[in-house]
């Protein structure tokens, strides 16, 4: 019964193979398994997916108001609409109503009453999506308007919350500011960001024979949609399974708000006994889902003669939008990163979780952390025009020591090494040497000014709600040597499945052309998290890495004792076993040989993230494993008398500690830095007096385009440089500390600002710096003056 998949060689072969070294495991910089298809259009998403028969397509109609009761509701009018199948209401819905995935405030249709403009009303289900849109317009409704919360501040000034605020408090703040021999306060708007994934939500539900359903969904959290899914239809989640090979993005998106368009073709697909399809098209998904929440942010911070921080109060406002969704983690994360990389000394951090009549807003790369730390470095920024200083200077200073070493949440900052980092960017990208070049050109150039900036990074990483930073794996391993992965987290563009392959590639040294990634699938791996928080690798990786190990134990203590070898002459090496100087096969016949001697070949695996907890009645504990570090160096040139820019060059020198894989992780570091920097220039949201988003599609909303790439753009990984915790290789994670370095664009600019000011005058810039703020900053900062060195 014996098959050989490969070709049979000599022990000297087999020997020399083994000490080539394996190619594709981790340290190396393998393509991304799915590149080939994306990039020739043959890798799959869910809309790609073949038509089922009498396949249903739903549109939802939105509400047009952002506060209203609903006094009419009269949906026979779409059943004339050709092609119409069904129309479901709040009423229609078997189970639970409410959606909201940790408190309530989410029903999945509007129940009696809409809270913001883009809310469903209705689903209309059709044999076509043009269909279902006509007769969702037939339907009759009417309204009964209330007030509505449409401005953070007002709300905020009235205590309109979605849940209860939070204080962190170290020291007294009051008494320091007060002894300080500076004090300043202001506050500081940082705008939200649309997610503009390049697939927008998408689910495709397939009823299946014991009145349960298959989903196929593009979501970041396969486990959370199955619970609700089983909520709404009334049914247990054995009866739901999910199922989700790939995203075309997500970005934090479809952590949350994938749940609705999936619970709703499942209700729909309940009902008819048909499979249904709800995707939404881009102006509805913008309208329906929610942003990056929107801050703002307010200081009080008292300082010495260099800048040193002495005492600072500071009040972070994130408009949550009508519900709670993932808010209180998100304004909790702000809190934590209101220190970024300096220490605050005496400091109190608020955070309020305010309600607006918006879409509810949600998590986003860096789930709060870049909202949080942007009034910090604004206040930096502010210090040094204060003082007249190098603003790097002030930064420097506030920096992170031995000493003062400990956050406002009491957490040690070890194995800090950002004073180091930035006196290698500085060299490396010649900082002293291009300030005095930009002090030169300014003074020479009445019109174009250029601003340069270095701004630090430090990000915890960990789930801020302790009980998320867990994970499952299943790894199979079959007769031919080839073997089989799955794991919870989900692959949303950012090479995830390719670093847990090269993991596993790596526990067994085989080469990872040996390895297929399946489906995340909630029958496989259950009770999953979401793929958020930049956990992905280090949780799903640890598991990964646990089920093949304890698979490849198995296989040591046959091969031991079938050998009558120690366990330690077992050694597995690029895909050869060699036990002791008795015997030398390849991985795929010594795997045919456990098996035809009973030995489980099956294994799941499991990772618990150790170290970590957080009291919230105490406001203190280790919320993060570890921190992950970068430094950016950004330039840029100002035309002062239209406000735009371009920005000229970026050096980056990013911690990623071992790195699994370089190139991915160069990838992520630079696809980071251009989103933040759309974050924080171009990308600006802009709802109406009625509270209806204005910017509503590409035409009015603007993504970074190739030509907005800094023209030098400079990109290293800090080398040999190992996360000092015990993560999979000792890697650290990629995915969100990256956006935080383009922070470097925004104070560059600002930077440039400063150079025209009048004396006295710290100019004002809000996120994002859009060339209509950077001229009104410039305006303010020379008092309404020209900045022509003549009169037109």
């Amino acid at each position: 019964m014996s098959r050989k998949t490969t070709p049979a060689m000599t022990m000297e072969e087999m020997t020399a193979q083994a000490k080539a070294g394996l190619a594709t495991g981790v340290g190396k910089s393998v393509k991304h398994e799915s590149a080939e298809k994306q990039v020739s259009g043959e890798a799959l998403y869910i809309d790609d997916r073949g038509e089922f028969p009498n396949q249903l397509h739903v549109y939802a109609l939105m509400s047009p108001h952002a506060h209203a009761n609903i006094t009419k509701l009269d949906v026979s009018p779409c059943y004339k609409v050709p092609g119409v199948r069904t129309v479901i209401t709040a009423e229609d819905v078997p189970g639970e109503l409410d959606i909201g995935p940790t408190l309530p405030g989410d029903p999945m249709l509007a129940d009696g009453k809409v809270v913001y403009v883009g809310q469903p009303v209705i689903a209309v289900a059709a044999d076509s999506l043009d269909n279902a849109r006509k007769g969702a317009e037939a339907a009759i409704v009417e309204y009964e308007l209330l007030p509505a919360a449409l401005d953070v501040e007002e709300a905020l000034a009235q205590e309109l919350f979605v849940t209860d605020s939070h204080t962190q408090k170290r020291g007294d703040s009051a008494a320091a500011i007060a002894n300080a021999e500076h004090v300043l306060e202001g506050s500081l708007h940082v705008g939200g960001q649309e997610h503009f994934y390049l697939e927008t939500q998408v689910s495709s539900v397939v009823p299946t024979e014991d009145g349960g359903v298959i989903v196929y969904c593009s979501t970041q959290n396969p486990t959370e949609v199955q619970k609700l899914v089983s909520s709404v239809l009334g049914v247990s989640m054995h009866k739901v399974l999910i199922d989700m090979r790939r995203m075309g993005g997500g970005f934090g998106g479809k952590e949350t708000q994938a749940a609705a368009p999936a619970c709703i073709a499942a209700v729909i697909a309940n009902q008819t006994g048909q499979p249904v399809k709800f995707r939404l098209p881009r102006r509805e998904d913008m309208m329906m889902t929610g942003k990056r929440h929107p801050f703002f942010n307010q200081y009080k911070v008292g300082f010495d003669d260099n800048g040193v921080i002495q005492g600072i109060e500071i009040v972070v406002s994130g408009n949550a939008g009508h519900s709670p969704d993932l808010s209180r983690s998100i304004v909790d994360r702000a809190m934590f990163h209101s220190d970024n990389a300096y220490y605050l000394g005496n400091a109190t951090v608020t955070g309020h979780c305010v309600k607006t009549n918006t879409a509810s807003n949600t998590a986003y790369r860096g789930f709060g952390g870049p909202q949080g730390m942007m009034t910090i470095e604004h206040v930096m920024d502010t210090i040094a025009c204060h003082l007249k200083k190098d603003p790097l200077e002030v930064r420097k200073a506030n920096y992170y020591s031995e000493g003062r070493d400990e956050t406002h949440y009491y957490q040690k900052v070890e194995d800090n090494f950002i004073h180091e980092m930035t006196a290698d960017l500085e060299m490396s990208c010649e900082y002293e040497k291009r300030r005095k070049a930009i002090a030169e050109f300014n003074a020479n150039s009445p019109i174009l000014k250029k601003g340069i900036s270095i701004t630090p990074v430090k990000f915890g990483i960990s789930f801020t709600a302790t009980f998320l930073n867990q994970a499952g794996a299943l790894v199979t391993v079959y007769t031919d040597g080839s073997i089989s992965l799955n794991h919870g987290g989900t692959e949303m563009g950012q090479g995830l499945n390719t670093k847990v392959a090269q993991i596993v590639a790596e526990t067994f040294s085989v080469d990872i052309g040996a390895i297929q990634v399946t489906a995340t699938n909630t029958e496989k791996v259950p009770n999953t998290s979401p793929t958020a928080a930049s956990s992905g690798t280090d949780l799903n990786g640890k598991a990964a890495q646990n089920a093949a190990l304890t698979i490849k134990e198995r296989m040591v203590n046959f091969a031991s004792s079938h050998f009558d070898v120690s366990p330690k002459d077992v050694a597995f090496s690029n895909g050869i076993v060699s036990i002791g100087d008795k015997q030398t096969m390849t991985f795929a016949d010594f795997t045919e040989l456990c098996w035809f001697n009973q030995i489980s070949l099956a294994a799941s695996g499991f990772y618990r993230t150790p170290k970590i907890f957080y009291d919230h009645e105490k406001a203190r504990g280790r919320p993060f494993y570890y921190f992950a570090y970068g430094v950016s160096c950004s330039e840029v040139i100002v035309d002062t008398l239209t406000g735009e820019y371009k920005v000229l060059r970026a050096d980056i020198l990013h911690d990623v500690g071992a790195s699994l894989n370089p190139a991915i992780d160069i990838g992520q570091v630079e696809g980071g830095f251009i989103q933040g920097m759309g974050w924080l220039t171009t990308e600006e949201l802009v709802w109406n007096d009625k509270g209806q988003l204005m910017t509503s599609g590409p035409a009015s909303y603007k993504i970074p385009a190739v030509a907005d790439t800094p023209e030098i753009f400079n990109t290293r990984l800090v080398e040999n440089r190992a996360n000092p915790e015990d993560t999979v290789f000792h890697s650290k994670a990629v995915g969100e500390p990256p956006f935080m370095l383009a922070i470097s664009v925004w104070s560059a600019i600002r930077d440039a600002v400063v150079s025209v000011a009048d004396e006295g005058e710290i100019p004002h810039l809000p996120a994002p710096a859009t060339p209509e703020q950077v001229y009104n900053a410039i305006k303010q900062a020379r008092k309404g003056k020209s900045p022509l060195p003549f009169e037109m």
